[in-house]
């Protein structure tokens, strides 16, 4: 009974990383994002959008107090994030920028889709590495 008591807590701590991480993004991307940060993202090295991958980096930090790594792995993890985090919304930006896709286009969406999807794959990335660190 132990060991199903301890995968259950396992699965529920990853669950509960998995939400942390989902609304976190939410807040992020939609509730506390300005102009500043999405109207400059497909400007390679523009502040706006190393101010948004690092709002990311930075809130991610607060999973550590419902899985906490080490100081070398949290580190690992949180510049993976923004390097990665940065990278896939100035290549959004850049589809963007290219085809001219406005909101009422099928592209845009797809576009918008995938950038969202690559994040989230992102999350089950970090979400793996800091089970297998800690456990």
């Amino acid at each position: 009974m132990a060991k199903t008591a301890f995968l259950a807590d396992q699965i529920n701590l990853v669950l509960i990383a998995f939400a942390f991480l989902q609304i976190k993004h939410y807040v992020c991307d939609f509730v506390v994002q300005r102009p500043y940060q999405y109207l400059n993202k497909g400007i390679y090295g523009h502040p706006g959008g190393i101010v948004h991958a690092g709002m990311h980096a930075a809130a991610t930090c607060l999973l550590f107090f419902v899985i906490t790594p080490s100081f070398k792995l949290g580190a690992a993890i949180i510049i993976a994030e923004f390097v990665v985090h940065y990278h896939i919304d100035w290549f959004k930006e850049q589809v963007m920028k290219h085809t001219g896709w406005q909101t009422g286009d099928q592209g845009y969406w797809w576009a918008l889709g995938g950038d969202q999807l690559l994040h989230q794959l992102c999350y089950i990335v970090i979400v793996g590495v800091l089970v297998r660190g800690v456990g």
